[in-house]
Formats: C-alpha cells, structure tokens, sequence
C-alpha cells in the first residue's frame, strides 16, 4: 500500500470530485493516475491561498481504476458528466473525456477544462490524458472548505507538501500505517464540506 499526497491549488470540486457518494481523480495529477493501484491512498492537502495550509481537503482509497472511456460509459458514474446549466455540483463533473470511435481522437466535453465558448482546450487534454485513467474512491472523506489541521507529527514527516509542485509518494511504510490508521479515525465518511471555490 502506498500513499500519494498533493496540494489542492484550486478546489472547485472538480479533482477530485466528491459527489454522489464517490470520490474520483479524473484531471490533473496524471502521475498519480497513472501510478497508485486499488488500495492506494490518494491524500490532498490545503493551499496557502485558501488559507489551508497544514490541513487536510480530502483523502481517498483507490477501490477501482478505469480508463476514460470506461469512465464515460459506466452508468454508475453519468451523473459526473458536466452540465453547465445544471448546478455547481453538475457544472463541475469531472466525466470530461473519450475517444471518438473513429478516429481515436480525444473529445473533451464542454466543462471547466474546456474553453468557455465550450471548445476543447489543446493545453489541458494534453496535460489530463498522459494518464487517460481515471481513480475511483469508494471510501473516501472530503472536507473541502472545511480541511481540518493535519498533526504536526505528519506535517514534520513532509505529508504536506504546500511548499512544493508535483506530489510526493516515498513515504516509509510504518508512517504510511500511522498516517492511515489516524485518517480511519477520524470517524467522518463522505462529502463533508462544499468546496473551497464554492459561494459561501
């Protein structure tokens, strides 16, 4: 079992979407979709610029792993296909990609990765699908707004990486058992808390 843990530059709660009651990673972080495995652990910390720096957004275990096209089509996860007309929560899906059968092209659906007139933005489906693999986390806590602070013993053990871009991942064993074991603890279970973006 391995753990991964980023900053959240900017939560709207598109990555990771925590709606209907499963946390997915399907944008940004390609390493980490590409790289982390059913068991897995998946950690988001806060960004200074929320003011969250040194707590934790969310935290989810990797139960499944689909690619994009797998992700479009699976009927459990329609509901995260974006609607710009619909709610917050809609307007942010995260079920954005997959291929035209034809020509293998990659289609990106009118969404907050897209432009706003609703064309395919190059840069992102360029960055989103060197890993066309989407993290599904059935046992997940996501706290959004309301990130609480991580314990100083794991903060000094670099599990928040705020100063830094990218993520980190070399976590020794016994503190990947201890960090776990304190996340289970917690007793929260789910959608906790609207995104940081979110109007308040």
């Amino acid at each position: 079992m391995k753990l991964y843990s980023y900053v959240v530059a900017r939560d709207f709660g598109f990555a990771p979407n925590p709606f209907d009651g499963v946390c997915t990673l399907a944008t940004c972080k390609p390493k980490i979709r590409e790289a982390a495995t059913v068991g897995d652990w998946v950690v988001g910390t806060g960004s200074k610029r929320y003011g969250l720096g040194g707590k934790l957004v969310f935290a989810m275990q990797v139960s499944e792993k689909l690619s994009y096209d797998e992700y479009w089509k699976d009927l459990r996860y329609r509901s995260k296909r974006p609607n710009l007309q619909g709610s917050l929560k809609q307007a942010y899906g995260d079920n954005i990609y997959h291929r035209n059968s034809r020509t293998k092209e990659w289609k990106q659906e009118d969404s907050h990765h897209s432009f706003k007139d609703g064309s395919k933005n190059p840069a992102n489906v360029k960055h989103d699908t060197q890993s066309p693999i989407v993290l599904i986390g059935a046992n997940f806590t996501y706290y959004g707004a309301a990130a609480i602070p991580i314990p100083k013993k794991f903060c000094n053990a670099t599990i928040d990486v705020s100063a830094h871009r990218g993520h980190k991942s070399n976590f020794p064993e016994e503190f990947v058992e201890a960090f776990t074991a304190w996340l289970q603890g917690l007793g929260a279970r789910g959608y906790v808390a609207a995104p940081a973006e979110f109007p308040k």
